[in-house]
């Protein structure tokens, strides 16, 4: 029960990326845990029990998600902007300065503010609707990295995706919640 309460919502998400409901989303997490019962005794530990279940996920949710003849552009799960730059290149030096490549200006400065709004209620909100904002694929690389702390390789393997790809996805996402945190720390600033 454990692993269900830990695991179900993380599992609920990655699921709905696959199909077209959440009642569908259910049901594969539940044929899932079904399918870890009965494998339970052939797991060899090559990886971790909780990428295992996750790679039993992730092939249920991808058959459910054919058979219901839903098919998602792997672009439409990892975002519409893969071809423009994540971070804005104003804000690094040209190729004419010796320093060229670096950040051209200091990301907003958050040390002035008081501690209790840094780690407040409103910046978790923050960063929480941040995260909800980005592309499926996006938001549950951030959350299993950032958020539960899986390793690069954990969450490779439950998604099933290349480590180019994980890298890429990661940075973009981290790029758009920095900026949500300091638009909101810049307008707490000036108000």
């Amino acid at each position: 029960m454990m692993l269900v309460t830990a695991l179900g919502p993380s599992m609920r998400r990655v699921a709905r990326m696959y199909v077209s409901t959440d009642a569908v989303a259910d049901e594969v997490v539940q044929d899932a845990w079904v399918g870890v019962l009965r494998g339970l005794g052939s797991f060899e530990g090559r990886s971790s029990l909780r990428t295992w279940i996750f790679r039993i996920l992730v092939n249920i949710a991808k058959t459910r998600g054919q058979r219901e003849g839903r098919s998602v552009p792997f672009a439409t799960l990892a975002g519409d902007d893969l071809q423009e730059p994540s971070i804005d290149p104003s804000a690094f030096r040209g190729p004419d300065d010796p320093a060229a490549g670096s950040w051209s200006t200091l990301p907003f400065d958050w040390r002035g503010m008081p501690e209790q709004r840094a780690e407040g209620s409103e910046t978790i909100r923050v960063i929480g609707r941040a995260i909800a904002a980005l592309p499926p694929l996006q938001a549950e690389v951030i959350r299993l990295r950032d958020v539960q702390g899986w390793s690069s390789e954990e969450v490779r393997n439950a998604l099933d995706l290349s480590e180019t790809n994980q890298r890429v996805l990661l940075h973009r996402a981290r790029a758009r919640v920095r900026r949500a945190l300091e638009e909101h720390f810049r307008s707490v600033s000036q108000a």
